[in-house]
């Protein structure tokens, strides 16, 4: 966790003082330690609880409908320093429901729909039974920015190589984070090799490795999670298009949210279990809305409107290709399931428009104004005025 995390994370506003609002008390009952593949980080480390994040409630809104729809495409989150961006996205390993995989599988396919490119499950398909599975926290990987393409993409096991004389596949973070996701901090600084490493295997979902006599392919589905400073420098066009949603986050000004963030992160710091665990029923429902949004989102019918007023935005805007459309529709049945709709209408595709399209905007030397704004202006003229809450 960066330092700017540990000082300070996201922002909302504070929760009511009473019974309904968990509060710090002395430490109580450790949590359990979480099983490694959890996330990259030491066993037994306490992770800020997610329900306990003050605000930012479109980064909150933006990763969660990811953990009801993977397919929506990942999510770019640009911002201030120590405005809580790793703090959200490392708190989301802790949150997610644990998936079923193939019982020792290395890339932890999924039970009856194993990838094709997985040699391990092939085998079982033409010998054993696919059917014994295991139960795992969904992988939340972090990939470093020193990090080196061996060390993403797999090579050579060089400790079987010298002790057995076997050429054997040692797996990388790309395999790791498999059905899970992948996270980038300052993902703008990101070297131009691994860029295009990424680029390869977000079109395809598989990693293809040759070299040192080795030639693999393997799946690689994972939910790609970016942050970063625009200050440090901009994002390739190329990587920015492979991000479903985008979002900006801002530092607080108001008075009464600064201190709250405040003060649960410093509860968190001086006691995490006992913080955890003040803050781990609301985690459980969270993780409980999330199941049940999974089921749900199946069922969901698209409705003629939301076709037309996805398109009528798009074109409005002058998106290039059909991905923002694409998405716009993903991201409105994710959070028509998250609210718990029958069906997904022009009001969900209004509510996930800019997170969805402020990033495949063309520039417009003639139009000073930030993206976001030119994307909300869009939505006026295409939705009309939005309608007061009763």
């Amino acid at each position: 966790m960066s330092p700017e995390s540990l000082a300070i994370q996201g922002y909302a506003h504070p929760e009511p003082a009473g019974d309904s609002a968990p509060r710090y008390q002395p430490a109580g009952r450790p949590r359990p330690q979480r099983p490694e593949p959890q996330a990259e980080a030491p066993r037994g480390r306490a992770l800020y609880p997610f329900s306990a994040l003050v605000g930012q409630e479109a980064m909150k809104t933006a990763l969660l409908l990811t953990t009801v729809d993977p397919t929506i495409g990942g999510v770019l989150i640009f911002g201030d320093r120590g405005t809580g961006k790793s703090t959200a996205i490392r708190a989301l390993a802790a949150l997610l429901p644990p998936m079923r995989a193939v019982a020792g599988c290395p890339y932890a396919c999924e039970p009856g729909r194993p990838a094709d490119s997985c040699e391990h499950c092939r085998g079982l398909r033409q010998g054993k039974s696919l059917d014994a599975s295991i139960e795992i926290p969904v992988p939340v990987v972090d990939l470093p920015l020193g990090a080196t393409e061996d060390r993403v993409v797999g090579a050579l096991d060089l400790e079987k190589a010298l002790a057995r004389g076997e050429k054997a596949f040692q797996p990388g973070l790309l395999a790791k984070a498999h059905r899970g996701y992948l996270y980038i901090d300052e993902v703008n600084l990101l070297e131009d090799h691994l860029v295009d490493v990424l680029l390869d295997v977000a079109a395809s979902g598989e990693n293809v490795v040759e070299r040192e006599g080795l030639s693999i392919r393997h799946p690689a589905r994972f939910v790609l999670i970016g942050s970063g400073n625009p200050e440090e420098g901009e994002l390739r066009p190329q990587l920015l298009d492979r991000f479903g949603l985008s979002l900006d986050v801002v530092t607080p000004t108001d008075l009464e949210t600064r201190i709250e963030v405040i003060r649960r992160r410093d509860a968190f710091d001086r006691d995490p279990h006992g913080f955890c665990a003040q803050w781990k029923a609301k985690d459980v429902a969270l993780r409980r809305k999330i199941s049940a949004a999974r089921r749900r989102l199946p069922m969901l019918a698209v409705s003629e409107e939301a076709l037309r007023k996805a398109t009528e935005l798009c074109l409005a805007l002058g998106t290039d290709g059909l991905r923002g459309e694409l998405t716009l529709i993903r991201a409105a049945r994710a959070m028509a399931a998250w609210q718990g709709a029958t069906s997904v209408d022009g009001e969900h595709v209004r509510a996930v428009g800019v997170m969805a399209l402020q990033h495949r905007l063309r520039r417009n030397p003639l139009d000073e104004a930030r993206a976001a704004v030119r994307v909300e202006r869009a939505i006026e003229e295409v939705f009309g005025p939005e309608k007061a809450a009763p």
